[in-house]
């Protein structure tokens, strides 16, 4: 699989938004303050799910949480069949240590990924990540209390294949990745997916240098990902006003973005001209800013 993008974008100096330079978040995230404290140390819990028959099938899951604590992020890879044990253990760590809780969950581990965060939100303890990977069929909606979530799937794929949806009014950020048409891929092979595996150990470690609440508004995505195309985990989409002469094929250069990414979420010919002041929907990754002045954009850029 060829190797995801890895560029964000960011607010540029006359408002139009920039490409991040590589580097620059991670930096940010570990550097010391001008007054020479001690670089931010990443917190934080993980907790990881198999599905069923897991020790053969969902082997995946082993290598993600070896990478995320490889990353310095405490995780642990469970069997779903705990997960009512696992989800009380885990409120009782977190009145002690309210440290940011990460789900993650392959096929019945998908479910119980998102049956763990209903028990959370019924102690009113938010869950700042969630990521299922081709969850069961009639696994639960994300509740309210996910901060960030993020569904990859195979949608004809009768093991797993569950089209997660948000509960009504869901404030976070939502990414669904239907990935049914890379032929590479199957039930017993997606949770492998090492390009998959260093998005997300990247998204853990910005979690505590970067808010939920980006202060503009939060726009869900829903993407089919085409044959041979990288599985780019964007985490949410942003609305953005089109200027003069701008076009989906110009906004995909500016923004570093694939023009599919662009086309699927704003149905429109790619050289149509916009007209000027036209919400587009635009997908972004959440980052740790690099500068105060790296505010995200809202109705205009």
């Amino acid at each position: 699989m060829a190797r995801p993008i890895k560029q964000a974008v960011t607010q540029g100096t006359e408002g139009r938004s920039q490409p991040q330079a590589k580097g620059a978040v991670s930096a940010a995230a570990v550097a010391p303050s001008a007054s020479g404290s001690l670089p931010v140390v990443p917190r934080g819990r993980a907790y990881v799910f198999r599905g069923a028959l897991g020790p053969i099938f969902s082997t995946g899951m082993d290598r993600l949480t070896e990478k995320i604590e490889r990353a310095g992020i405490p995780a642990t890879t469970y069997e779903f069949t705990l997960c009512p044990l696992i989800a009380s253990k885990a409120i009782e760590s977190y009145r002690q240590d309210p440290a940011p809780i990460i789900l993650i969950g392959h096929s019945m581990g998908g479910r119980c990924a998102l049956q763990f965060s209903e028990k959370l939100q019924e102690e009113g303890i938010p869950v700042s990540l969630v990521v299922t990977i081709d969850p069961a069929h009639l696994s639960p909606d994300v509740p309210a209390n996910v901060e960030r979530f993020i569904n990859i799937y195979l949608s004809k794929n009768v093991l797993g294949g569950g089209d997660i949806k948000p509960v009504a009014g869901f404030p976070g950020h939502y990414a669904s990745y239907d990935v049914e048409q890379h032929d590479e891929i199957s039930h017993i092979t997606i949770d492998k997916v090492d390009a998959i595996h260093q998005q997300l150990v990247t998204k853990i470690l910005q979690l505590t240098a970067t808010p939920a609440k980006t202060g503009d508004e939060i726009l869900p995505l829903r993407y089919a990902v085409p044959p041979k195309q990288e599985i780019e985990l964007w985490d949410s989409g942003m609305a953005v006003a089109a200027r003069p002469g701008d076009t989906l094929q110009a906004l995909a250069v500016q923004y570093h973005l694939p023009l599919w990414a662009l086309t699927q979420v704003n149905p429109m010919a790619a050289d149509l001209p916009l007209v000027p002041g036209q919400r587009v929907t635009v997908p972004r990754h959440l980052e740790p800013p690099v500068t105060t002045a790296a505010a995200p954009i809202s109705s205009g850029r």
